[in-house]
């Protein structure tokens, strides 16, 4: 079993941007610990991040043969890339969306996500965990 995350625009500064909402923890801290995770559960992870929107779906398109699941936390792509839903469609790669904070919770704008109805399923308001609870899901996906 391979999972792949896909984290979007400027989780690169995670643990420094508005620490107050997404936390200290840094994406390379997460990743490590996922990959901690993923080597306990027998499995593989890729971790991979990008801050431009092509790329995502690039990565996305690539993961058909190659990824069992893709856990993506699309960061701001969530609320406005039809690209990156229309490419989470036809890679026909269970998608499980994750976010660090309650999108739900926070200014009107974020409350729509275009990628949802393309995913199997929502991980929200978690913070760190959101990852965790995400890699959870992404071993149940794959259970017989």
């Amino acid at each position: 079993m391979h999972i792949l995350f896909l984290n979007g625009p400027n989780l690169n500064l995670l643990g420094q941007r508005q620490p107050e909402i997404y936390g200290r923890t840094t994406l390379a801290d997460i990743e490590l610990k996922l990959r901690e995770m993923a080597a306990k559960a027998g499995v593989s992870v890729d971790f991979r991040q990008s801050n431009h929107e092509g790329e995502l779906v690039t990565w996305v398109q690539e993961a058909r043969g190659n990824a069992s699941v893709i856990v993506v936390n699309a960061a701001a792509y969530t609320h406005t890339s039809v690209a990156l839903r229309d490419a989470i469609a036809a890679a026909g790669v269970p998608t499980i969306e994750i976010h660090l904070s309650n999108i739900h919770a926070r200014e009107e704008f974020r409350h729509r996500s275009m990628i949802a109805a393309v995913c199997r399923g929502q991980i929200a308001g978690f913070g760190e965990q959101s990852y965790y609870l995400g890699f959870q899901a992404a071993l149940q996906l794959t259970s017989p």
